[in-house]
């Protein structure tokens, strides 16, 4: 029986954490990316976000951006390599300090946007960010684009890595995912993502803009929170890939976690 982790970049959005729009979420997810600073999130989103998901169960990983709130971590920087791996430390670093006060702890780091896109082509970057992990924890996971080079680089650190793909974006005939520039970038019908991550996660395989059939072997989907109707389309994927037996668990569980979370959804 194949099995994927849900997980879904959380923690951007304040008027999300208090409308209730955030947590409605999260009975359909696994593993919540918490935005710890750089990009978007303060101490206050942080505790509101993990104290939302503990309550479903989930497992808690950090979400460093470039520091850059004015876009939102999504425009490319050429910061120095130590000055990658020391924001990376100091935001895993805080988000670990609020997670321990309320009693959890973090288990993976996936970086945000720009810094994520940048670190898959260059092992430089990936140094940089693996450095910045591993000042804080040699534990944790760190999730980069499946198939990239990134993911190698992290492991030549020590680090655990995982692959992760994308239920609700576009992808290029080379595996990268399509610019955010195009407005096909995302996709916003909920019946088509469920149908992109239930291909991820039986056949291990994309199907490009192009059409081309492209390899994606990942251990992770994301699902975007602020991507158009994605209350919608987490529904939909986790009904898709539960009704096909594919059975969702976080990066970090075993059996038993997994039955303890399917008891509460």
């Amino acid at each position: 029986m194949s099995s994927i982790d849900l997980n879904c970049d959380l923690g951007e959005l304040p008027e999300a954490i208090t409308d209730g729009t955030q947590e409605s979420l999260m009975p359909f997810l696994t593993s919540a990316n918490i935005a710890c600073g750089g990009h978007a999130g303060d101490a206050e989103t942080m505790r509101a976000t993990i104290e939302q998901a503990l309550r479903w169960n989930l497992a808690i990983g950090a979400h460093p951006g470039y520091p850059d709130r004015a876009n939102f971590g999504r425009v490319e920087l050429h910061l120095s390599a130590e000055a990658v791996a020391e924001t990376v430390f100091e935001q895993v670093r805080t988000l670990g300090k609020i997670a321990a006060s309320c009693g959890a702890r973090l288990t993976h780091v996936k970086p945000h946007g720009a810094l994520y896109n940048q670190a898959a082509k260059s092992a430089a970057l990936s140094t940089a960010i693996a450095e910045g992990v591993a000042r804080y924890s040699r534990e944790l996971i760190v999730v980069g684009l499946a198939g990239s080079a990134m993911l190698g680089t992290v492991r030549h650190w020590g680090l655990r890595a995982a692959g992760e793909a994308f239920a609700d974006r576009r992808y290029e005939a080379d595996g990268s995912l399509r610019s955010r520039k195009f407005d096909d970038a995302l996709i916003v019908d909920a019946a088509e993502a469920a149908r992109q991550a239930l291909q991820i996660a039986e056949r291990h395989t994309a199907t490009a803009r192009d059409g081309t059939k492209i390899a994606v072997n990942a251990e992770t989907i994301c699902i975007h929170g602020d991507t158009p109707g994605t209350l919608g389309i987490a529904r939909a994927i986790a009904q898709t890939l539960r009704q096909a037996g594919v059975v969702l668990r976080p990066l970090s569980s075993g059996p038993s976690d997994d039955a303890r979370r399917e008891s509460t959804v």
